[in-house]
């Protein structure tokens, strides 16, 4: 059952990941009336806020954009750092959303990044746990223990997906109403963005439900050896 759930969110997960990319190859080819490039949009949109103290960069990659809260940083790939498209403007835009969640403290932001050490801590103990089932661990007696513990490590990463879920929408959120107030994109050109941050926010979506299953599998086959 568990070998089940891993290949059905996967194959989900490649497919929601294929559309967003099909979705955001197809605005990419759809210029922006402003003309003006994504990290001209970010710029902007953290000026508007009068948010000075955060950089934009470009890095490496296709959709690796990101906000990093530890050093203020909108980092975009290339093609939304100088595109002039529809897609660099939703995605420039929403990583800055989150530099405004930053600056205005947001709740849910500062609880995501208050979690990730003990995420990762939780990854890497789940991976441990796994490695020793396979060397037989888990028949000399300590089952029940380390099938506790991975639930707790599992418990730990799914609530990390949730708090996600309403970070990522709201990042979006504001994205979107800082596109159409300010002129940016509207009409067909905020229709197209919107449905590319909607691809993007459903890929936070599967990935939560992902985790979501994989607990509750834990949990009660957890409880149904306890039974026995």
């Amino acid at each position: 059952m568990y070998l089940i759930i891993i290949i059905a969110f996967t194959l989900i997960g490649m497919a929601v990941s294929s559309r967003l990319k099909s979705k955001f190859r197809e605005y990419s080819e759809v210029p922006t009336s402003s003309g003006l490039s994504g990290a001209e949009i970010a710029q902007k949109m953290l000026n508007d806020n009068r948010i000075y103290d955060v950089k934009i960069t470009s890095v490496e990659g296709e959709l690796t954009d990101h906000y990093n809260p530890e050093n203020k940083t909108i980092n975009l790939s290339r093609e939304v750092y100088s595109g002039r498209s529809v897609s660099a403007a939703a995605v420039a835009a929403h990583e800055t959303g989150h530099a405004l969640q930053h600056a205005t403290a947001y709740s849910m932001l500062q609880f995501r990044s208050a979690m990730v050490p003990i995420v990762s801590i939780s990854s890497k103990l789940m991976n441990v746990i796994f490695i020793l089932g396979f060397v037989g661990v888990f028949a000399m007696g300590f089952g029940q223990t380390l099938f506790l513990l991975i639930i707790i490590a599992q418990a730990v990463i799914t609530l990390f997906s949730l708090v996600t879920l309403p970070v990522e929408y709201d990042a979006s959120n504001r994205a979107l109403a800082w596109l159409n107030d300010s002129g940016i994109a509207r009409g067909s050109e905020y229709d197209k963005a919107a449905d590319a941050l909607k691809w993007a926010a459903r890929t936070y979506l599967v990935a939560t439900l992902a985790a979501v299953s994989q607990l509750l599998y834990f949990v009660l086959s957890f409880m149904g050896g306890s039974d026995d």
